[in-house]
């Protein structure tokens, strides 16, 4: 019984669910059963649902009361060290890893990452639990001395999680799908791009696009959040870049969207997609305002990353820490996104510079290998010293 592997995530979004999805792809490839399962199905009486739906309303309507809840619960040193949403996530999780009989648990979400916390330091949870975190500033809830390890997307995250509950932490890659990987994307005029003028022509024509727009793409989300259209305006109004909005599966905004940017005449917004490593392939640049796993796609792509108008909360403090990182660049006013941006074309040493680094995050360790000791392995030594990679 030492092959299987419970995976918990949480449908806020769709990052967490993807996440979950590739590790389970690699796990399974690797020789593991692996189960996924919903943190948030795992409450009683609808209450992730009602979760779900009160954070969707508030980050799209209120975000500024997302933003207080964030600093009060989230990164607050006064706030409780167990919720009572940890409790009854626990009992739900417990059910799961008595029906599944893992052998290693993998919280992706933080609301996982307290429930399994909680049971291992409590003696309910037998076997291994260890956490991947999916942002790079780590707030308190994904933190519980009772995890066993942290993957991490880069040391400093490493470091400053065993200083903040004294358990091993290491870096990983960020995990991708395969399709986005080193495609040395950019505008077909960059220096070794690989994408095709016909392919990219294609995608263009695709989206409706001429020959010549230099894309943008601007992130909001599966959900459609932040102030994107203001950072679209701002970048067809410049007349030097085609913003691209993908505005997930806000259909409201896509349509509003899309009536601004055929008045403007450049640009165009787009609803959920299954392309987007066309999309990215074929992009100068991708604006984001989350800092979540549409940035690791495009650190993956070689596209280089500008963040603006973050959304509330973690947004911020994500983007931040990538920045900080120096896989991306922060541009905190409107006229900072259009520098940031001309600082990007091909042949200038800022392009090349911001995309070496975000790839020399692809060179960590890749989180399924730091996982298949516990899954494949007896006698794996989970509590050996923190050796984060250099």
């Amino acid at each position: 019984m030492r092959d299987r592997a419970l995976i918990v995530s949480a449908s806020m979004g769709a990052g967490h669910d993807a996440v979950a999805a590739e590790l389970a792809r690699r796990l399974a490839a690797a020789g593991a059963r692996v189960e996924v399962v919903d943190v948030l199905a795992l409450l009683p009486l609808r209450l992730g649902a009602l979760l779900r739906w009160w954070y969707r309303g508030v980050m799209l309507r209120a975000p500024w009361l997302y933003a207080l809840v964030y600093r009060v619960f989230f990164v607050s040193r006064r706030a409780p060290s167990t919720s009572p949403l940890t409790v009854v996530a626990a009992a739900g999780l417990a059910r799961v890893v008595r029906r599944v009989r893992p052998s290693l648990v993998v919280p992706v979400f933080h609301v996982a990452a307290q429930a399994a916390g909680h049971l291992r330091a409590r003696g309910r949870l037998a076997v291994p639990s260890v956490v991947v975190l999916t942002d790079f500033a780590v707030h308190r809830l994904w933190l519980h001395p009772g995890n066993d390890r942290y993957l991490c997307p880069d040391t400093a995250t490493a470091l400053a999680v065993t200083a903040a509950v004294g358990r091993p932490a290491f870096r990983c890659a960020p995990i991708v799908r395969p399709g986005f990987a080193a495609q040395g994307a950019g505008t077909t005029e960059s220096a070794g791009a690989t994408e095709s003028a016909g392919a990219a022509a294609d995608v263009r024509a695709r989206i409706g696009l001429r020959e010549g727009d230099r894309i943008v793409l601007v992130c909001a989300g599966s959900w459609g959040v932040g102030r994107v259209a203001a950072t679209a305006r701002l970048l067809a109004r410049s007349g030097r870049y085609a913003p691209v909005v993908l505005c997930g599966r806000n259909e409201r905004l896509r349509r509003r969207l899309g009536r601004m940017l055929g008045r403007a005449g450049a640009g165009a917004a787009l609803g959920w997609r299954d392309d987007l490593a066309d999309l990215l392939a074929s992009a100068y640049a991708l604006v984001d305002n989350a800092g979540g796993l549409t940035c690791r796609e495009a650190f993956a792509a070689g596209v280089p990353v500008v963040t603006h108008r973050p959304i509330a909360g973690h947004g911020r403090d994500g983007v931040l820490a990538m920045a900080r990182a120096g896989v991306s660049v922060h541009a905190r006013r409107r006229g900072d996104l259009l520098r940031a941006l001309d600082r990007l074309e091909p042949g200038l040493p800022g392009r090349a510079a911001l995309t070496e680094r975000a790839a020399a995050l692809f060179t960590s360790a890749r989180a399924e290998s730091l996982l298949l000791p516990d899954l494949l392995l007896p006698g794996h030594a989970m509590l050996r010293p923190c050796e984060p990679a250099p």
